[in-house]
Parts: C-alpha cells; structure tokens; sequence
C-alpha cells in the first residue's frame, strides 16, 4: 500500500514540473516576440522624431529669414533669366534675323498686308544681292521708312521699260526679262523710262506693278540701303514657307 501511494506522488510531482517547464517555456517564447517586435516599433518613433525635428528646424530657418530677403532672391532669379534670354536673343535680332509685317499691296499676289516675315540679315555681308531677291530696305527719300520689293537691275546693267515689258541690257545685248515665275504674264509694267546703273546700285519693282511706290518713282537702290533679303514667312501658317528666289532663263 505503501509503495503504491508513493508511486501517485512521483506522478503528481511530474505533472507539476511538466507545467512548470511547459509555462517558462512559454514566458520565454513571449518575451522573445516581443524583443523582436520592440526595435521595429523602436525604429518608426525614432523616424517619427527625425523628420518632426527636420520640420520644426525649416520652420524655425524660414522664420528667420526676412521677406525682404525673400523677395530680393526671387527677383535675383528672375533677372538671371531675363538677362540670358537677352544675351541669347538680342544678337540674332540685331545681327542675324529681324522679323517685317507688310504694309500694303504692293507685292500682291505673293505677299499680302499683314504677312509676317523673317529678314536674313546675314547673307549680304559675304554675298550680293541677286536678281529676282525680295529684300526690305530704307526707303533712300525717307531713312525711317522700311519697304519691300524685288530685285530687277544689277550694278553696272541698263534697265528699260517699254511697252509693258522690262528690257535688261547688259554688254550691249538686250533681253527681255521672263517674269512669269512670280507674276502674270499677262502683267504689265507701266511706265517708260531708261536707267543706267552705276556700281553698288540696283533697280527694285513691287510684284504688283499698278500698285508700287519703286524705283520707277524715286530711282535708284543705293546698295547700303538694303537690310536684307526675304527668307521666310512665318504667318499666315497657311502660307508658311521658305520664300525661294526664281530662276531666269534670261537675262
């Protein structure tokens, strides 16, 4: 009897320390979730706190800075720009390209009143003008004033009009000129006059010529007068395109 209570006792006993073992085990596992949840949560409030001090510290920076200074870069900045943009752009306005509207119509039907254009300044100082160019120069009665018209003469050539024709003479030879790339050839020239060229002078006429204030009117182009030639027209953009130079088969 003796030997059978003691045999219950040793199995109460087991039983104990089977749950003892069983919940430090557990209280173990426990904690150890627990650290490895803890640097996790430990890394997000130390992020929290870097970025609230990084807030707090621009604040207090743009709290410091004056308006005044503030609006002092600003314009800073603003300048910069224009003065690039002027560094850039004034050359090719001035020395390159310059933009001329057309008044009026006389160079109907191929320009028209408002027509946008682009004037290449450029070509003229290493090369002349050439017969059938439009170019924009000074007008030589009035300076201030800027007209539009085609080459007809060069330097050194005899230009006639007679009967409605332009007659070219050059070393003695007389050709009438073949205009109907750009005109009518039904067109006429009005007018009757001879006129001799000289060096650095030229013999201008509006495409329109029952509409043109040229050098049937007032004479000669003096070469220095001349700004530049026609080399684009950017409006309408129905008519947008290069503006070409025609091709003589004679003279």
């Amino acid at each position: 009897m003796r030997n059978i209570l003691s045999f219950f006792e040793r199995k109460k006993a087991e039983k104990g320390r089977g749950k003892w073992m069983f919940a430090r085990v557990e209280k173990q596992a426990s904690a150890t979730r627990f650290a490895s949840f803890s640097p996790r949560r430990e890394d997000g409030n130390v992020r929290n706190r870097e970025m609230s001090n990084e807030r707090s510290e621009a604040n207090e920076v743009s709290a410091r800075t004056p308006f005044w200074k503030s609006c002092a870069t600003f314009i800073w900045e603003i300048s910069k720009i224009i003065i690039i943009a002027l560094v850039i752009v004034l050359p090719i306005r001035y020395f390159l390209f310059q933009p001329f509207i057309v008044r009026g119509a006389s160079m109907e039907p191929n320009f028209h009143n408002g027509d946008y254009l682009i004037i290449d300044e450029f070509s003229y100082r290493f090369s002349n003008p050439e017969r059938g160019e439009v170019i924009v120069f000074k007008n030589p009665k009035n300076l201030s004033q800027k007209f539009i018209k085609r080459i007809i003469g060069l330097p050194g050539e005899t230009i006639q009009i007679n009967e409605g024709k332009v007659i070219i003479f050059q070393d003695d030879e007389a050709q009438v000129l073949d205009e109907s790339s750009y005109i009518s050839e039904f067109t006429e020239t009005p007018g009757g006059l001879t006129v001799s060229l000289a060096e650095n002078e030229y013999f201008v006429l509006g495409d329109n010529r029952f509409a043109s204030f040229d050098s049937r009117r007032w004479g000669e182009l003096p070469r220095e007068n001349i700004i530049g030639m026609v080399f684009f027209r950017a409006w309408p953009f129905s008519a947008l395109a290069k503006v070409e130079t025609p091709i003589y088969l004679n003279p």
